[in-house]
């Protein structure tokens, strides 16, 4: 991007990086801004809220902006049907599918930003675009805290940051094809440095981080999928919720846009039910793959999915871990190399020790890494509506990384000790759709 010095199109200063990124940084949160006030406005013009002036839908917009990126709001008064309830509680459950707005747009400048900028100038670009993002949700949160609504200033300006700066990285190392150009560093040039013996620990690490990393995909694809056919399932007794609530065509529309937001957390909490770690819908409930027990809950439409009562099924969901256990055991036999077990088959004669041994620390260690990645998941998915009971919602993060691990280093040693045999009758299925051609060749 340049400064233009007139209308002749000769360029002219070419404009700072800082002073760029700043520019995207703005872009960025006001595009986002839109995208939250557009569903609110809709709401307001159908007179759908109490407080009908322009500078309560404002402050609204604003609050609901700096919940999409994380920012926990202090609910020092409770709304409850037509009655405020006094009370205090805090508003932490992101919408994690509205949160990949900032997300995506943070990524979009990323590359942009990497495209004008030099690698050891990329660091210019990011600041500026850092410090307009922070001063932007500073802003934000200072003109929209009410009495009722209290939000902690140092909060709203560096909690935005990590959705956004998290985004423009990703971009960046997406337009920059490497991280070494990214930052400047040869990491071949690096290890090459390094001894033999490092080099294969380091391989054999970063396999297994690989590895661990495929299977949470795995775990939360698989659990996406479960999810879905659990709604198509319940779609009568979701439609049965929307029917019930007489919202109309816009009040359902922004119903929905809302329950789509928090898709990505009933993904995750999906993933914690079927590892056998289960979720809660409040304090004092639990919803797991062998039973359920839920008080009394708000009428959103997606709840009439939940399963109630005890399933006699239900304990079959906790293959599904296994199952990406497996699949992360078979990618680790196809794209890494195995240097623990050759070091251990170096130092002990007993192959069938240290074969047993080594399949065991490696399903260990892949598990310990899924367990990690998904416990990071279900704390950042979980939180509390601020609401009376709800202010308990999600999985445990510590149980659903105990499960996990547990069900992905089972999976993994499975799939790893029956990886040959799958790889065998692959390659015996490619050699026979091979013969006839070669017949016909000689003929």
């Amino acid at each position: 991007m340049k400064l233009r010095a007139d209308q002749t199109g000769n360029r002219g200063l070419p404009m700072p990086l800082w002073l760029q990124g700043g520019l995207e940084a703005g872009q960025a949160a006001i595009l986002s801004a839109i995208v939250v006030v557009l569903p609110l406005v809709g709401v307001w013009a159908t007179d759908g809220f109490q407080n009908r002036n322009v500078d309560a839908l404002a402050r609204l917009a604003g609050q609901a902006w700096l919940l999409i990126h994380g920012v926990p709001l202090h609910l020092a008064q409770v709304n409850l049907g037509t009655a405020a309830q006094p009370g205090s509680g805090m508003l932490s459950l992101i919408p994690l599918g509205l949160t990949l707005i900032p997300f995506l747009l943070a990524w979009r400048a990323g590359r942009r930003l990497a495209r004008a900028s030099y690698t050891d100038q990329l660091w210019q670009a990011f600041l500026g675009a850092s410090m307009v993002y922070a001063a932007f949700g500073t802003a934000t949160g200072f003109v929209c805290r009410t009495p009722d609504v209290v939000i902690n200033l140092w909060l709203a300006m560096t909690i935005p940051l990590i959705s956004f700066g998290l985004g423009m990285v990703l971009g960046a190392r997406r337009e920059a094809g490497s991280w070494s150009r990214l930052i400047g560093v040869d990491a071949v040039a690096w290890l090459a440095k390094t001894s033999q013996h490092s080099r294969w620990a380091g391989s054999y690490v970063g396999s297994a981080l690989k590895a661990g990393f495929v299977a949470t995909m795995a775990a939360v694809s698989l659990a996406a999928l479960l999810l879905a056919v659990d709604i198509v399932w319940h779609w009568t007794d979701i439609i049965a919720v929307y029917e019930g609530l007489k919202a109309g065509a816009l009040g359902g529309a922004v119903l929905t846009i809302a329950q789509l937001g928090f898709l990505p957390n009933l993904v995750i909490f999906t993933l914690a039910w079927s590892s056998g770690a289960g979720f809660s819908l409040g304090v004092g409930s639990t919803v797991g793959p062998l039973g359920s027990a839920v008080g009394p809950l708000p009428a959103v439409p997606i709840f009439g999915a939940l399963p109630a009562g005890q399933l006699d099924l239900g304990g079959m969901a906790l293959a599904l871990p296994v199952v990406a256990g497996i699949l992360a055991g078979w990618w680790f036999l196809r794209e890494g190399e195995n240097h623990f077990d050759e070091w251990l088959s170096i130092k002990i004669k007993a192959r069938w020790f240290t074969a047993a041994a080594s399949t065991l620390f490696l399903g260990a260690f892949i598990g310990v890494v899924a367990g990690a990645l998904s416990g990071a998941l279900a704390w950042i998915a979980r939180g509390s509506a601020g609401i009376g009971r709800l202010t308990e919602i999600g999985p445990n993060p510590l149980w659903t990384a105990v499960w996990v691990a547990a069900e992905v280093g089972i999976g993994v040693v499975i799939g790893y000790a029956v990886g040959p045999w799958l790889e065998r009758s692959q390659k015996l299925r490619e050699a026979n759709l091979d013969e006839p051609a070669l017949d016909d060749e000689h003929a």
